[in-house]
């Protein structure tokens, strides 16, 4: 497991060819990446390991395709992910299950870590519960103060790349680079629960879609049942707690009552669905959530995450190389190559499933005829080759 031994004195010591700032998924994989290619990569996250996180804790076929891709495909079995077969979506005592093709339900907590050490065996630096706040850019490189357990020095990279997540505020003084969430935008929550003998079963992703949001359910390869939900934000706020608003949605769509739900220790996130102007800024680089969001659907979270971390690298590498003004307008534009017709693809589902009438007009359909979905299914869980036919 990744630790923080190295002391804030060497970080300073010579300037890095990257500062990746952020270790999930796309940072992590980022990080590698770059230091495989021969860069010197200091990763820095704010939050020690293993740490649990809202996320569906799915990884659908194309996130699975990624990490192949890296050569990483083994990971997810060697982590005792669980193969997901079947998605059980419900609303309002309807139900449709449909097929999936592939996919593995894997707890955040397990794959940060991993992904994390992964960039550590091909040569990053780690450093854990320290803070990065991505100072100004100079003729050659870009600063970051690091702080930790009080102290504060000041380090520098040729190139920053920000994997910070939703509403990312580490960067100073780049307006540009910060996305605010837009106007009706839900909020997510998740938490962990025991509920041994609860639904849904090992294999099954389960969706209860309600009037004010939906809810996720997945068994996690500790047995622990992960769930992830968008919430409107004053019905939330008028029901007080995200465990009270979890429980109505699935006594809405016909789920049966999850135990230990209200009392879960759960954890919010700022507005999902937000988008940047501009991927990037001098010596700059974002990745992942922080670049933007919308309500993802069967693992499309975990993809955006793990494909963008895999693309950063190379235009990272050629910032390093020589820095041209032109690449964060480059690397935007390869961004919304890479995931744009994806990310419209959910935002369209999101706009459906907020409408009642027209959700159980879907389901409906859907439960008498479950290749309906194949075409989206496959498309969402495509193989490598299939998936860069679409890229």
């Amino acid at each position: 497991m990744t630790t923080h031994i190295q002391t804030l004195d060497r970080a300073a010591e010579a300037p890095w060819d990257a500062i990746v700032v952020g270790a999930g998924p796309a940072g992590s994989l980022a990080a590698r990446e770059i230091a495989k290619n021969g860069g010197k990569v200091l990763l820095v996250e704010r939050r020690g390991f293993p740490r649990w996180k809202v996320c569906g804790a799915c990884l659908n076929g194309r996130g699975l395709a990624v990490l192949d891709a890296v050569g990483l495909g083994n990971l997810a079995s060697q982590l005792d992910a669980i193969p997901l077969k079947t998605f059980d979506l419900r609303h309002r005592g309807r139900s449709a299950l449909l097929p999936l093709p592939s996919g593995v339900a894997l707890s955040r907590a397990r794959m940060d870590a991993a992904l994390t050490d992964e960039a550590r065996f091909a040569g990053a630096e780690v450093y854990l519960e320290t803070q990065a706040t991505v100072l100004s850019a100079g003729p050659e490189f870009r600063d970051v103060s690091l702080t930790r357990d009080g102290r504060t020095i000041k380090v520098s990279a040729r190139v920053v790349v920000v994997a910070a997540g939703l509403g990312q505020h580490c960067v100073a003084d780049e307006p540009d680079v910060h996305a605010p969430a837009i106007e009706g935008s839900r909020m997510g929550a998740g938490c962990e629960v025991e509920d041994p003998d609860g639904q849904p079963e090992p294999g099954t992703l389960a969706m209860a879609v309600g009037r004010h949001g939906y809810v996720g359910l997945v068994r996690v390869e500790t047995g622990k049942l992960n769930i992830a939900a968008a919430f409107d934000r004053d019905w939330l706020r008028g029901l007080g707690t995200p465990g009270l608003a979890a429980a109505a949605i699935l006594v809405e769509a016909g789920f049966p009552a999850v135990a230990g739900l209200e009392d879960a220790a759960w954890q919010g996130t700022v507005g999902l669905t937000r988008r940047v102007r501009i991927a990037g800024a001098n010596r700059l680089l974002l990745v992942g959530d922080a670049i933007g969001y919308v309500e993802p659907f069967t693992g499309e979270g975990m993809a955006w995450a793990l494909a963008s971390g895999q693309a950063v690298a190379p235009v990272a590498l050629k910032g390093i190389r020589h820095w041209d003004a032109t690449l964060p307008d480059e690397w935007t534009r390869l961004h919304r190559r890479l995931i744009g017709k994806r990310q419209r693809i959910c935002r369209s589902l999101a706009a459906v499933l907020r409408r009642p009438t027209l959700t159980r007009l879907a389901i409906e359909a859907l439960s008498r005829r479950p290749v309906l979905a194949r075409p989206f299914v496959d498309y969402m869980n495509a193989t490598p080759v299939a998936m860069h036919r679409h890229l």
